[in-house]
């Protein structure tokens, strides 16, 4: 079985904490091992824009860009993907992501020079409120702001998706009105755990209506009430999800290292199997099963390219 994961933040802890795919430090999830006892094929990477860092948001984008490009060249199991990638050969795809909105720092040329460098798609907000549009953990019922709308125009100009997870729900639906490729890249269902982070049904249906992944994500706090999160829980999403959006929507968006505590028996990319292993138990079989884990995102992250 393969694997296509929609969001993970090695990157931040490349940059900040000595992160490396060959030799794993401290509490580093993503490995280039794991990735492949895991059978990963596609992996999103994300540039995560700390607003309580130091650094200017475009320097930290920037940043975080060298490290993506040092990391290919150090590992050439690596390559960004390509219309043509095929899964069965030996390499790992890659996609370059932005979440949070801060890092083009509202202006329309660095978000056209970021889509040059290879990022394929943003998140408006992280969980704080920006110039462009309010975060779903702030529960604002504002939608996108101005200047919030005219950079998603752009990026549906530019052919640049826009990823909706940590977006609240007014944000959503500004979004899902304009002509613009989408997606929930690390989210989950409302609807099974009541999480603002998590979304509603009406959204999913949109997002796979419009050909968009909904990724669910390993968050033990958008899981569960409870202080240790189980796959099963995951499950319970994955189940919704697929029943809401339809077959072309379930994808998965992990997170891995941007948590501090995983899920039981999944804290790296190596036990995916297991989470494949409990879809199958659960009723998610064959093509279903092939669709949630690799080719929905698989198919999304190419229509980008």
């Amino acid at each position: 079985m393969y694997f296509a994961d929609g969001h993970c933040d090695f990157l931040y802890g490349m940059v900040n904490e000595g992160y490396d795919l060959k030799r794993p430090v401290g509490r580093q999830s993503v490995s280039l091992q794991g990735l492949k006892k895991g059978g990963v094929k596609l992996q999103f990477f994300a540039a995560w824009i700390d607003v309580k860092h130091k650094r200017p948001y475009l320097q930290q984008f920037l940043s975080m860009a060298d490290a993506y490009e040092r990391m290919l060249a150090d590992n050439p199991e690596l390559v960004p993907l390509t219309p043509d990638f095929d899964p069965a050969g030996d390499g790992i795809a890659t996609v370059l992501t932005i979440e949070g909105g801060e890092a083009i720092e509202g202006y329309e040329d660095v978000l056209r020079c970021a889509h040059r460098m290879g990022v394929r798609a943003m998140t408006l907000t992280w969980n704080t409120p920006n110039e462009l549009a309010y975060p779903a953990l702030g529960r604002s019922k504002r939608g996108l702001t101005f200047l919030g709308k005219r950079i998603v125009r752009e990026m549906a100009r530019i052919g640049m998706a826009v990823d909706v997870s940590h977006l609240n729900d007014a944000g959503i639906d500004d979004v899902l009105a304009e002509d613009v490729k989408v997606f929930a890249s690390h989210s989950n269902a409302r609807a099974v755990f009541d999480s603002p982070r998590s979304h509603r049904d009406e959204h999913i249906r949109e997002i796979a209506r419009r050909g968009g992944t909904v990724g669910v994500n390993f968050y033990y706090k958008q899981l569960t009430n409870e202080r240790m999160a189980h796959i099963s829980d995951i499950v319970r999403h994955a189940e919704h999800i697929l029943e809401v959006g339809g077959q072309s929507c379930l994808a998965i968006g992990s997170d891995f290292d941007g948590m501090g505590q995983y899920p039981e028996g999944l804290s790296d990319p190596s036990q995916l199997p297991a989470l494949a292993e409990a879809m199958q138990k659960a009723g998610i079989k064959g093509a279903a099963l092939e669709d949630a884990c690799w080719r929905n995102l698989m198919r999304f992250a190419k229509s980008l390219l």
